[in-house]
């Protein structure tokens, strides 16, 4: 079907370009499998693809200096397979242009996930979140000022947010008892300018809850769903409307 995404698998491995092009077919794309970077650009040259898997290791030009030559040809979004050890390589990826990675050995499942935010995340439809949003949002006393990005205890005192963590928060306020996956979280908080040291939902999570949890380790605020995500309890009222964002 032409609207169909069409996927480039480029990994050296034939075991798992074979069965996860299998994998991405019996889940709706069209897909497209090779070995090397130079089958890669040929590949491209005869089709258009929607998203590349891009294998890090691979023989001859790797996957680091192919993502490189990708982002600088052009913007078609790059999910990196990367080995599990290989932190440096997974932060140079996502410097280098990459919009997401995944570390071997991987579920299929995952790495589905994960392409679908990317390409919801660099798709053509506007996302809900372009329509206007409240000002504000307080729940139990606390005050976050979308406006000012600033976020006030019950006594008044300004607590200090980072950019990830604000942004966090403002998803949850704006998303109140509402289960929210860790992919829905990524989708709504990040995109491609995203802080590369930032990626774990679960560490922003952490952190959040030691500001805004009386008990980080029984929070009331922010509760895990297992299997399914997280879940903002808090009784959110919103403030008067705002610029859309």
């Amino acid at each position: 079907m032409p609207n169909t995404p069409h996927i480039l698998i480029a990994d050296d491995d034939r075991q798992i370009r074979t069965s996860l092009a299998r994998f991405l077919e019996g889940n709706g794309f069209r897909v497209s499998a090779v070995a090397d970077g130079v089958a890669m650009f040929q590949a491209m040259e005869n089709s258009r693809f929607d998203l590349i898997v891009l294998d890090i290791m691979m023989p001859g030009e790797n996957g680091l200096s192919l993502c490189r030559r990708l982002r600088a040809a052009g913007k078609v979004p790059v999910v990196l397979l990367t080995a599990l050890s290989t932190h440096t390589d997974r932060i140079v990826g996502l410097e280098l242009g990459a919009d997401d990675y995944i570390c071997k050995p991987f579920d299929p499942r995952e790495l589905l996930a994960r392409i679908r935010a990317v390409l919801r995340r660099t798709g053509d439809t506007p996302a809900p979140e372009e329509r206007a949003r409240p000002a504000s949002y307080e729940f139990e006393g606390w005050r976050l000022d979308v406006l000012r990005r600033t976020l006030r205890n019950p006594e008044g005192t300004l607590v200090e947010l980072t950019a990830g963590e604000f942004d966090l928060l403002l998803t949850f306020a704006g998303h109140p008892q509402h289960v929210l996956t860790r992919d829905q979280l990524l989708d709504m908080t990040r995109g491609r300018e995203a802080n590369v040291f930032d990626r774990s939902i679960d560490v922003q999570v952490s952190r959040l809850r030691r500001k805004i949890e009386a008990d980080p380790q029984a929070p009331v605020f922010i509760k895990t769903v297992r299997s399914g995500g997280y879940v903002f309890c808090a009784g959110v009222v919103a403030g008067s409307q705002g610029a859309p964002g």
